[in-house]
């Protein structure tokens, strides 16, 4: 699927070298930043279960980002596994798989759409990018519990409709 020129966003399947590689420096760096408790990251295996889309971002053949759907029940979706290369990071990767998860649980007829992310200073420009989505503080959902360690955040999408995005 074409985004834009130079971008495409592919429905990805988990099995190539660069995606291992991009996940195991996420898990690596959540490791290193969140406490073991509060770390609520997938790894490989778990992205593959049933009820999980997962998309990669390419700039021609290489992969600068990615991002995964996880359907909580026919009108939740909760948002997983957004990861930027880092020689792609403040080139608006980020909020082009973003843009384009949420218009997937639009298409999905989703009425929200949740996410969970680290309370530490490290994570504070994921938070910036979904509040310029519109995503506000919520109280956990799915099998989380309050965690000091951890944001929850919530967009109500059908309010939100199929209108442009934050650029």
């Amino acid at each position: 699927m074409r985004e834009d020129p130079g971008f495409e966003i592919r429905e990805d399947d988990l099995t190539g070298p660069e995606i291992g590689d991009l996940l195991a420096e996420h898990l690596r760096v959540m490791a290193e930043v969140t406490p073991r408790a509060s770390m609520h990251a997938l790894d490989l295996g778990e992205l593959r279960q049933p009820g999980i889309t997962f998309w990669t971002l390419w700039i021609g053949e290489e992969l600068a980002g990615c991002g995964a759907l996880k359907e909580l029940d026919p009108g939740h979706g909760e948002i997983k596994s957004m990861r930027t290369a880092e020689a792609h990071l403040k080139r608006g990767i980020a909020s082009k798989i973003l843009d384009h998860i949420i218009a997937e649980a639009l298409r999905r007829g989703y009425g929200r759409l949740s996410l969970e992310t680290g309370a530490m200073p490290y994570f504070e420009p994921a938070r910036a990018l979904y509040r310029k989505f519109g995503f506000r503080p919520c109280a956990p959902f799915g099998d989380y519990a309050n965690d000091p360690n951890t944001v929850f955040m919530t967009l109500e999408i059908r309010a939100r409709g199929a209108g442009p995005r934050p650029g």
